[in-house]
């Protein structure tokens, strides 16, 4: 019994690191590009906003 569990000491070593693994490696680049649009959108209201207040020359 003792030797099964030193064999199932490092197979939960393995296991937890491909777990850790893929969440390290995990795409965390589509928060971004949403981010990107709203500031995108947000910076083309402020210049309208801006134009709107300028006297006309």
């Amino acid at each position: 019994m003792a030797a099964l569990a030193w064999l199932l000491i490092p197979l939960f070593a393995v296991v937890g690191a491909a777990i850790w693994g893929g969440w390290a490696s995990r795409n965390r680049t589509t928060g971004d590009v949403a981010e990107l649009a709203g500031y995108a959108r947000f910076r083309d209201a402020m210049e309208k906003a801006g134009s709107a207040d300028r006297p006309a020359e």
